[in-house]
């Protein structure tokens, strides 16, 4: 595999505009209604710079959130620390000691399986891309790394600590409107784009002053929930000033307490990574695992964290309520939940773990995290949201 080129990925890389000719692809696809939301909910105030932050001109939130959608980065490289916090137990070291002792279960290099580790704990991630046909993630870890590479119509993943190779192949790589390819969603960027998707008349958006963000001038777009049951306290977006790219991510709860969830660039230039940082071979001696386009479990893109955090993100089930305080609702099939009498060891163990709640719905548990809560009641049913547990219970009984 080639090096990744990290020495190129500094705080002060020069900007360079995409090469002649190359087909441009809007690095965002954000609503019309984002970009032409009612003022009412769009903070008019312009940045001003505190002292000691760069002196930036004046921008409303209106014109910050259209600088992001007009932004049209194709090339890039650099270092991005990854933060999540649900008050889940690290998931990293369950991971690893699951890797290629697995029997049937596909390779310890499908990036289904291998990126699931970014939900807890921290990580450090390369990054690297060329326009939309090629990109490139590094997940590394104490003693090894995991590589994902998209170039061209190959996707590989690498896993070096078992020396195992997943490879298929992108059915749509590079057609218009194919902004991201096939990279995993866990960059600051891809966040920003789902929280951005979720501003209506329930959030308030300002702009909160300005920043430095690995090296470079940056604008703070901050985003707050209106609705009293919300779990979120706000989503702050650095903004890169001169083209637009969101270098930091940050999701706070009003719980308080550290970020559940932080994202940003330490290090970023915008030159053309070297052509090499996407080369891939499999090592001698690797195992490697091939998946045809259309098999079972085949994802368009690489799965990622962005969809999780975003207000109403858990797509295929029925909703309660709008905006932040969205409701999952979905029907497991299995009535006697965990706060059953009749259930078995393991159930049992898994309701000491919530709380006991009743109402017009009957009785049930509430799982909670730092964001998102879940009520199952004992007939099967689950409501699901970045919501209170007070918000469950009202929308259980309110849905009988």
């Amino acid at each position: 595999m080639a090096p990744y080129e990290s020495d190129h990925a500094t705080g002060t890389g020069p900007d360079e505009d995409p090469r002649s000719g190359r087909r441009k692809a809007a690095r965002y696809v954000v609503p019309v209604a984002v970009v032409g939301v009612a003022a009412a909910t769009i903070g008019l105030v312009p940045a001003l710079a505190a002292s000691g932050d760069p002196d930036l001109p004046e921008i409303t939130a209106q014109q910050l959130i259209e600088k992001i959608a007009k932004s049209d980065v194709q090339q890039m490289s650099g270092t991005v620390k990854v933060s999540t916090d649900l008050g889940l137990p690290d998931l990293g070291a369950l991971q690893n000691g699951m890797g290629s002792d697995r029997q049937g279960d596909g390779s310890s290099a499908d990036p289904r399986t291998k990126l699931t580790e970014l939900a807890s704990g921290t990580h450090t991630l390369r990054v690297a891309a060329d326009g939309p046909e090629r990109q490139k993630v590094s997940l590394l870890e104490r003693d090894a790394e995991y590589s994902l590479i998209h170039d061209g119509k190959d996707v590989w993943g690498y896993d070096s600590a078992s020396n195992e190779v997943f490879h298929t192949t992108a059915q749509h790589s590079g057609e218009k409107g194919d902004k991201r390819g096939h990279q995993p969603s866990a960059t600051p960027d891809d966040f920003a784009e789902e929280a951005l998707k979720s501003v209506d008349d329930t959030t308030s958006v300002t702009v909160d002053g300005t920043t430095r963000i690995a090296g470079r001038d940056a604008y703070k777009l901050v985003i707050k929930p209106k609705q009293a049951g919300s779990t979120v306290r706000a989503v702050t977006i650095g903004v890169d000033a001169k083209t637009g790219l969101p270098l930091k991510f940050t999701l706070t709860p009003k719980s308080g307490g550290a970020a559940v969830l932080d994202a940003g660039f330490t290090k970023v230039s915008f030159a053309a990574p070297p052509a090499s940082t996407f080369d891939f071979r499999p090592p001698k001696g690797a195992k490697v695992t091939e998946q045809k386009p259309g098999e079972e479990g085949e994802r368009e893109h690489a799965p990622g964290l962005g969809e999780e955090f975003a207000p109403g993100g858990l797509k295929g089930a029925d909703t309660i309520g709008e905006g932040w305080t969205t409701i999952a609702k979905f029907d497991t099939g299995a009535e006697g939940g965990p706060t059953s009498s009749q259930e078995g060891a393991v159930d049992g163990f898994l309701g000491s773990l919530g709380d006991q709640v009743s109402g017009d719905f009957g009785k049930g548990t509430v799982f909670s995290t730092r964001l998102v809560n879940a009520l199952i009641t004992d007939d099967g049913t689950v409501y699901a949201g970045a919501v209170t547990k007070d918000a469950l219970v009202k929308a259980a009984d309110a849905d009988k």
